[in-house]
């Protein structure tokens, strides 16, 4: 793309859409300081962008930006659930547009397969009511498409797979209306029971246990066509050829991810292969032009996939045929390891979030380094860069970085793109605030230790222990200051055969709070700004976060040493805390309960959906999955929100029950009453779920003054001195 300065105008020259749209961002961005985020998270700050007339001359010979790699690639096959699971046509055109400034080409598009397997189905003897038991509800369709679960959170009604069929049909036209080409779900061996029964010769395999707590059948272990089958193929096929029928046209890359969290039976190469070979025939088999586009992940977490499995896998189609992702490259580089994907084209990806979890956290010197040494070392096959996060709408610095590197040639001076971005995102330089992003650049936002981010803060991933097993003889004999490391204090807690997760703490705690106390200072000058104020939240939430996981470990502190008082004291103070941070959340729109649970209800036609879809809604978020009386989901707080209502209403009373525990133990002499802990939380999370209390969707609150209020009540002279 290419742009001149002509009279008063700015003319952008370009093949398609998004080259045109990007061109324009790029312009906005890097000659008037303008910035463009999600509207949750703060949205567009155009403030700095001059009238017409007055608009930045552009170099006489013009400003010509390419791409190193043909590819900018978007989304995570689980992205479509936790984030995208209620969006109406007007969220999804706008996700697009910002798709398009971004630069991004080759967006997944997942929405209205359902509609799709009901007419593939129906071909193969497979009835409506039989697919009830097959499709997940309409948050949990990412888990059932990959044959993780069947069923929960289900029926869909017919109403939502003619719904979304409709919406898919609006994306994809929105899509190719820009240039971009579509990436289109293939099939990959997921099946309904019932297709054993129409076909018993069928080599259909019936899978694991999925995280769940008694393998209710109801939802657990699911059925897995083999692709030696010929059914394989035929039903493949048959998905394809629909697609292009439904929709009139397709860009022939296709999505399958077959070995996902399945991991193939034998490890022998050959039948890998064999296995794979299959699964793009019937890629094939409807479209001559197929390409496979397959999520590296399994190479990242499964120690199945050594070198010849990986090879047999990698090479079992053409080369040029198929698409790699490397789906963590930020964290956990293949390419490194691999010899570039044996030679199969791949796209290097920033992963960064889990679960659409709220955590300021970043590996900003990696994103603006790694694609490209992947582009450059030797005989590289990288063919572009992508984002591949589980969530969006947080940390818009990440994103605005990575997004940027589809375009660079060269890797990034971060410290300078930082000092750069924090007056572009407010519309103005203000010392202080650019200060305190210097400090969030070499902390929050300079992770090196490799450890997945996945948010497991106390409060909203509650310890579900017995509290003899969050101390250890270190802490009790020592004297427990609040001037103790804080890094120091987690670890101490849970070796590897303990039932709990211990939150990430990366960073000084001190050197953040002191970025919020400059973030604090500058807001005189920025209380205006949107934007500003979606950062001030979010980092006064990340301190308080912090504070709150050593005020616990006080907590329990003050339990190993029977002290009822201080136990009192300590875990009444939390308490008030999580109120406190519910209403400095409420303060943004970007951090409210409200808007997901009723932009489910939208969609429903009648008030048995609207239940329906709240019910998905509110369990994603908290304990999904099954649970018994007094057994857990294993799957809870997976999908953890600081959000506005669900602290005050939610994490609040589930942690004054273990306290209540806490106390009763030390007044009664007993040891702590886990069981009955657990029967109180599970019923207190069940009747959540069925709750129908409405939440607002429009921020309360003066986010300067509650972000002030609580540094001076919670961080100012708190002794989190970690250094």
């Amino acid at each position: 793309m290419s742009a001149s300065f002509c009279a008063i105008l700015v003319r952008i020259r370009g093949v398609t859409g998004v080259e045109l749209l990007t061109g324009l961002h790029w312009y906005l961005k890097n000659l008037c300081g303008a910035h463009i985020s999600w509207d949750k998270t703060g949205g567009s700050q155009l403030s700095s962008v001059p009238k017409a007339g007055s608009l930045p001359r552009v170099q006489d010979d013009g400003l010509l930006i390419q791409r190193p790699v043909p590819w900018n690639y978007y989304q995570n096959a689980v992205t479509s659930s936790y984030t995208f699971a209620w969006w109406d046509w007007q969220r999804w055109e706008k996700e697009i547009d910002w798709m398009a400034l971004q630069g991004i080409n080759m967006p997944l598009a997942f929405t209205g397969q359902e509609a799709i397997w009901q007419k593939v189905f129906e071909n193969f003897n497979i009835s409506s009511s039989d697919l009830n038991d097959f499709f997940g509800g309409p948050a949990f369709l990412a888990w059932s498409r990959m044959a993780n679960l069947h069923g929960w959170g289900g029926p869909l009604p017919q109403s939502w797979l003619d719904q979304q069929l409709a919406m898919q049909k609006k994306i994809l036209a929105r899509m190719y209306e820009l240039g971009m080409t579509p990436v289109l779900p293939a099939f990959s061996g997921n099946v309904p029971a019932a297709l054993k029964n129409v076909y018993p010769s069928a080599k259909i395999t019936h899978l694991g246990n999925w995280f769940t707590v008694d393998s209710n059948p109801k939802w657990c272990c699911t059925y897995l066509l083999d692709a030696s089958d010929p059914l394989f193929i035929e039903i493949g096929k048959a998905f394809i050829q629909q697609q292009i029928k439904e929709y009139g046209r397709s860009s022939h890359i296709y999505n399958c991810d077959t070995f996902d969290e399945n991991t193939p039976p034998t490890d022998d190469p050959q039948y890998i292969s064999s296995l794979a070979a299959a699964i793009f025939k019937g890629m094939q088999s409807g479209d001559d032009d197929a390409v496979w586009l397959m999520q590296g992940w399994l190479f990242a977490y499964d120690p199945y996939w050594r070198p010849p499995q990986m090879q047999a896998l990698l090479h079992s189609v053409p080369i040029g045929k198929m698409i790699v992702l490397d789906l963590y490259a930020e964290v956990n580089p293949i390419w490194t390891t691999s010899n570039q994907f044996y030679g199969v084209p791949y796209i290097w990806c920033m992963l960064h979030n889990f679960a659409g979890n709220v955590e300021m956290y970043g590996v900003l010197d990696s994103v603006g380094s790694g694609p490209i040494e992947a582009r450059i070392s030797k005989n590289s096959t990288m063919v572009g860069v992508g984002m591949s996060m589980e969530g969006i709408e947080q940390n818009p610095v990440v994103y605005d970085l990575m997004s940027e590197m589809a375009f660079q040639h060269k890797k990034i001076d971060v410290k300078k793109w930082v000092d750069s971005y924090s007056t572009r995102r407010y519309g103005k330089f203000v010392p202080s605030v650019q200060e305190a992003w210097s400090i969030l650049y070499h902390t929050v936002y300079n992770c090196t230790d490799g450890a997945y981010d996945k948010n497991r803060d106390v409060i909203v991933a509650f310890p579900d222990v017995d509290p003899a097993l969050l101390s250890k003889p270190q802490i009790a004999g020592r004297r427990y200051l609040r001037s103790s490391n804080p890094l120091l204090k987690w670890n101490y807690l849970k070796d590897t055969d303990e039932p709990f997760d211990k939150p990430h703490l990366w960073y000084s705690t001190s050197e953040v709070i002191r970025a919020l106390q400059l973030f604090i200072e500058g807001g005189n000058e920025l209380s205006g700004s949107n934007t500003y104020r979606y950062d001030l939240v979010d980092l006064t939430r990340q301190a308080l976060a912090k504070y709150a996981n050593d005020l616990f470990l006080d907590v329990i502190k003050s339990y190993e040493l029977h002290d009822d008082h201080g136990v009192a004291h300590l875990s009444e103070k939390f308490l008030d805390l999580v109120d406190d941070m519910d209403t400095l959340l409420a303060c943004h729109e970007g951090f409210l309960l409200g808007p997901w649970l009723e932009s489910s209800k939208q969609l429903a036609i009648d008030n048995e959906q609207e239940k329906q879809y709240e019910w998905n809604a509110r369990t994603q978020i908290t304990m999904w999955f099954d649970n018994t009386a007094e057994e857990a989901s294993l799957l809870r707080d997976y999908g953890n929100k600081y959000w506005s209502g669900l602290l005050r209403d939610y994490y609040g009373p589930r942690a004054a029950i273990y306290f209540k525990y806490l106390r009763e133990s030390l007044s009664k002499g007993e040891v702590f009453d886990l069981k009955s802990w657990r029967r109180e939380w599970i019923e207190l999370t069940n009747g959540w779920q069925n709750g129908r209390d409405v939440y607002p969707v429009k921020s309360e609150g003066d986010a300067h003054n509650t972000s002030r209020w609580l540094f001076d009540v919670y961080l100012r002279g708190s002794g989190l001195n970690d250094h």
